[in-house]
């Protein structure tokens, strides 16, 4: 590398500022301050958070690549390549930590180490050290932008934003059961694709609550800042799960499926309600409070064979088949004597113990398949001994169950339906469906999917604030 006073021919020339990128971070335009009296190059950065095993750590930070734009901000990720001290030009010294990205300036592009440091308020949001440039990059103080400028509104275009680098997400997985193959599978496709999946125990969370910093605690620690959470919230703690989805989601954080959709999804009386205020076939349903409607309740279901079902069953639990009137009073009889809350439903005949759970992730169906009951038993949950296979569905089933997930604002449910004579009728709403099942019917990665969906809502989509230009 040699400085140059005068013209001269041949060799890489730069001035005293210059475009570049650093395309791997999804900076396509920065101007740069070329300082050879700086030993190493420092990229303006701030939020800077590591993460990642010890072996390959990696570090996440934001960036405002237009000075004194702070409403345009760039995350970004990259390994580590080492932490060390730099002393500034005002004589102060900082502990950085150091990536290597490839830089492009001109029709040149190679690759460079930088420090991460806040420049905020500083004319040149980067700098380029002496240890960037090769022996044959002539540096020319007395001149600027011998290479081709660049522009800040590359920012603000599709084609940019279509072709950001994959960026390493730091993701939470809510849930109780580390071992258990759908919390497994979210952990092995999430670090497959280069992100850090975190288990969480939601019992063992617990919440700061105030208006200027809310935060949420686990083993005595402030948690980092997630990119998303998938809450795998189990029915015992509803109420305490929700709190703690609801505690991210006042941070800020992206959560799958939000705290009021697994709240509503799981008191099957107000889903029932939601369902039939979205106009959405079901079974008829009713529910009474007093004992003295039972003939009234059986009545409005159309009469025997009638179900009752518990308001907190799951898996198919507390869901009881009553053949015959007298059957269905006793039925009523011992649940209201427990105290225990139930509804009463019309038993859909021609389901033969079958039914279609739909599992939609975003605006699609990405797989489907048919449960049948053990022999003998109406009931087709798996966890009961049904069986499952594949199943082509219907645009109406298809329909149906886009629907029902709509209703309850869920980006990841699964939507069991059942055949009725009259049309798909959904029995219930699941916030927290089981990938074993589903994943092995249907032979597709459901896993994978969900992480498209996630990766697609935490991407970093730059926008122009309303009358701000670019400089």
């Amino acid at each position: 590398m040699t400085e140059a006073t005068a013209p001269e021919t041949g060799g890489f020339r730069l001035g005293w500022e210059e475009w570049v990128a650093l395309p791997a971070l999804g900076l396509p335009a920065l101007k740069a301050k070329v300082d050879t009296g700086a030993k190493t190059s420092a990229l303006h950065a701030f939020e800077i958070e590591p993460f990642g095993a010890a072996s390959k750590p990696r570090v996440r930070f934001l960036v405002h690549p237009i000075p004194g734009r702070d409403d345009l901000t760039i995350p970004c990720s990259a390994e580590i390549v080492d932490r060390r001290e730099v002393t500034s030009s005002n004589g102060e010294t900082e502990l950085r930590y150091v990536i290597r990205s490839e830089i492009t300036v001109g029709a040149r592009t190679w690759p460079i180490e930088l420090t991460l440091t806040d420049r905020k308020g500083m004319a040149y949001h980067m700098l380029l050290g002496r240890q960037a440039f090769s022996e044959d990059v002539i540096i020319s103080p007395g001149e600027s932008f011998c290479q081709p400028k660049l522009g800040y509104d590359v920012y603000h275009s599709a084609t940019v934003r279509e072709e950001a680098p994959a960026r390493a997400l730091r993701i939470a997985v809510l849930s109780r059961e580390e071992h258990n193959y759908s919390t497994r599978r979210l952990v092995a496709e999430g670090e497959k694709r280069g992100h850090v999946v975190e288990v969480i125990d939601t019992t063992r969370c617990y919440m700061a609550i105030n208006a200027l910093a809310p935060e949420v605690h686990y083993d005595g620690k402030r948690l980092p800042r997630y990119d998303a959470v998938i809450p795998r919230i189990g029915a015992s703690i509803t109420p305490y799960g929700t709190a703690v989805v609801r505690q991210f989601e006042t941070i800020g954080t992206y959560c799958v499926n939000g705290s009021d959709g697994i709240t509503a999804s799981r008191d099957k009386l107000y889903a029932h309600q939601i369902l039939a205020r979205h106009k959405i076939g079901m079974p008829t349903t009713a529910f009474a409070a007093s004992p003295k409607d039972t003939g009234n309740l059986i009545g409005l279901v159309g009469g025997a064979p009638l179900i009752v079902k518990l308001l907190e069953s799951t898996q198919g639990k507390g869901v009881v088949l009553a053949e015959t009137k007298k059957a269905a009073e006793s039925v009523i009889s011992a649940f209201r004597g427990l105290k225990a809350s139930f509804l009463v439903q019309h038993f859909v005949k021609e389901a033969a113990g079958e039914d279609i759970r739909c599992l939609v992730i975003g605006n699609k169906v990405v797989a489907s398949m048919k449960r049948t009951g053990a022999e003998g038993d109406f009931r087709s949950n798996l966890h009961m001994g049904g069986t499952a296979e594949a199943v082509r569905i219907s645009k109406a089933e298809r329909e149906t169950a886009l629907r029902a997930a709509r209703a309850f604002r869920l980006n990841l449910a699964g939507v069991d339906l059942l055949r009725a004579s009259d049309g798909p009728k959904v029995l219930e709403v699941n916030s927290s469906p089981g990938l074993e099942g589903i994943e092995k019917a249907s032979g597709k990665n459901i896993a994978a999917l969900l992480y498209d969906e996630i990766e697609k809502r935490v991407r970093p989509v730059p926008v122009r604030r309303r009358g701000a230009k670019a400089r």
